[in-house]
């Protein structure tokens, strides 16, 4: 596991806190920036994962 896929799943989380306050306290507007956070976590981990899988077929 690299580090951006670390960031990414942390990112992934902290964003799905952040979504899930917005809807507490009834604001729109942490609810999205929330699923952005999240999509940009995904996207980072999928970054993540593509250099492990390059690592690994450079090993072989």
């Amino acid at each position: 596991m690299n580090s951006d896929q670390v960031k990414g799943a942390a990112k992934k989380v902290a964003g799905k806190v952040q979504q899930e306050a917005g809807k507490l306290v009834g604001s729109k507007e942490q609810q999205v920036k929330g699923v952005a956070k999240q999509v940009e976590g995904s996207m980072q981990k999928a970054i993540g994962n593509i250099k492990e899988s390059l690592k690994d077929e450079q090993k072989h």
